[in-house]
């Protein structure tokens, strides 16, 4: 059940309707929208009793929601959800930009890589601390020390951090020194992990299960948000199917698709996606074609060395050369793409 707001209605109504949805023993969800608040109410095991919360005062209408996911659907929220940064925002117009390594190897490692991302006018640096491998015997990451390299990064360079938590103890080093928690493909439908994630007070980057359908895409942020974690960033990265010219098959078509149902922002890993690096730049320019509010690429200064994944990292050269295509493509799309630094040039594209 969803209980919208009068577009005028005050804080101590809003509080009112919220106390009295937990007096019925459910649990409320307060979310503001730019015209109304609306407020989810979840914590049921059927259907929801009204128990008179289209009397209280400031109360629009109390709607009935049909679809198993609440929070995250379009229903509660009309307007598009947008993650602040300070200067730097996912959703909304601008067009976000995440770079960096697969794996964080060394601190020179990071250090030359964020320096080409920095550059080249991204925002966001992605590197893992915690890599969950296929093989128990490929590189884990660095642990709390590819954490502490990170931090590094972000004070040098003002990149913000994101990188995966793959437990509940990993979560909570990646809670203290990481600007954005991403739980990665294999973790998907972790609930214990979603549930922990959801009491973070860090946002939360989603990617996709590599077999997952749109719905159960986002029930999985429906558990995030469930907790008290409204501030969710989904990730398309590629789903398994028949096809062998590519490590996955970049689904782009949930892109519109998770627009149209949910009020949160999307991101699209070509990298993950394709798992080579020649079809990188094409996929991402696509990506952003269709209306991904921003790119997950992994960036490296010298691939052919990575200690993961390297043949889908692209080179600095080619990074510059796809921020420059990207910044074109904005324009005609009416979207913002930060300049490199040390350009003239603003910003913004209205």
């Amino acid at each position: 059940m969803l209980v919208v707001m009068k577009a005028h209605a005050t804080e101590e109504e809003v509080r009112a309707v919220c106390e009295k949805i937990e007096s019925l023993g459910y649990r409320a969800h307060s979310i503001p929208g730019a015209q109304r608040t609306a407020i989810g109410i979840t914590g049921n095991q059927g259907p929801v009793q009204a128990g008179g919360l289209d009397e209280l005062p400031g109360v629009a209408e109390v709607i009935r929601v049909s679809k198993p996911y609440k929070l995250v659907s379009r229903d509660v929220k009309e307007d598009d959800t947008v993650i602040k940064f300070g200067s730097a925002t996912i959703g909304g117009r601008d067009l976000a930009i995440v770079g960096g390594p697969c794996a964080i190897e060394s601190r020179e490692q990071a250090f030359a890589v964020a320096a080409v991302v920095h550059k080249a006018g991204a925002q966001f640096f992605r590197g893992g601390a915690y890599k969950p491998r296929t093989s128990p015997y490929s590189f884990q990451g660095l642990g709390l020390e590819g954490l502490k390299i990170m931090a590094e990064v972000r004070d040098r360079f003002g990149l913000k951090i994101v990188t995966e938590a793959i437990d509940n103890e990993s979560l909570d080093l990646v809670e203290e020194y990481a600007d954005i928690i991403q739980i990665g493909a294999r973790n998907m439908q972790n609930f214990s992990l979603l549930r922990r994630a959801g009491k973070a007070k860090k946002p939360v980057l989603l990617k996709r299960g590599m077999a997952a359908t749109l719905e159960e895409f986002l029930m999985a942020a429906e558990y995030l948000m469930s907790e008290g974690n409204y501030n969710v960033i989904l990730c398309e990265r590629g789903v398994r199917t028949f096809a062998d010219h590519t490590r996955n098959t970049l689904d782009l078509s949930v892109v519109p698709a998770v627009q149209r149902l949910s009020h949160l922002p999307i991101l699209v890993d070509p990298s993950h996606g394709t798992g080579k690096r020649d079809k990188v730049l094409p996929l991402s320019r696509a990506a952003v074609a269709v209306g991904a509010d921003g790119l997950l690429i992994e960036v490296h200064h010298d691939p052919d060395r990575a200690l993961s994944d390297g043949m889908q990292s692209i080179y600095p050269e080619q990074f510059d050369e796809l921020m420059t295509e990207i910044r074109q493509m904005a324009a005609i799309l009416h979207r913002n793409v930060p300049q490199p630094v040390g350009s003239a040039q603003t910003a913004t594209v209205r």
